[in-house]
């Protein structure tokens, strides 16, 4: 029996950099209306992956914590925006219903960081990516589709991080 669902699979991260790079593989396959949530300890990464993952998906603005302000948006030049949600300072899924998270992702796409703090407020099909530290420089991280069109995500970035399959 294996220890990963299917719709699951395992990646480790050796530095920083390879964990943008990650993001960026990532950033290249994410639509508008798609969801990606990033559970993880402070100091795991997630941050990191989503300056990767705007990167990718083609953004030039910086991409910067958003911890204080609870919500950055990073535009593209087709006029499409990311938003990146921070949870971390919610104290409930009623405090992120009143952010209008359905209009975000009527708007463009959106990462959450802490989703756990609001599940109940985000839909139940997302992407989720579960970051842990190993060391200072190394990260594990479970990525898992929930939802046939995150699925087909998730071949596709375990294709292009792994090949095969």
């Amino acid at each position: 029996m294996p220890i990963l669902e299917e719709n699951t699979f395992e990646y480790f991260s050796r530095s920083a950099d390879q964990t943008r790079r990650f993001g960026m593989r990532l950033g290249a396959l994410l639509k508008c209306n798609q969801l990606v949530c990033l559970s993880g300890d402070l100091g795991s990464g997630k941050t990191t992956l989503v300056q990767g993952l705007a990167q990718g998906w083609g953004s030039t603005d910086p991409v910067t914590s958003p911890t204080f302000v609870l919500v950055n948006e990073y535009g593209r030049p087709d006029g499409e925006i990311l938003f990146h949600l921070d949870a971390y300072r919610l104290n409930n899924a009623c405090e992120a219903e009143e952010l209008d998270l359905e209009e975000m992702l009527l708007r463009g796409s959106l990462v959450v960081e802490w989703p756990e703090k609001i599940q109940s407020a985000l839909p139940s099909n997302s992407l989720h990516i579960a970051m842990h530290w190993m060391a200072d420089e190394q990260r594990g991280l479970v990525v898992s589709a929930r939802g046939k069109e995150y699925q087909e995500m998730l071949t596709d970035i375990r294709r292009q991080v792994y090949g095969g399959y």
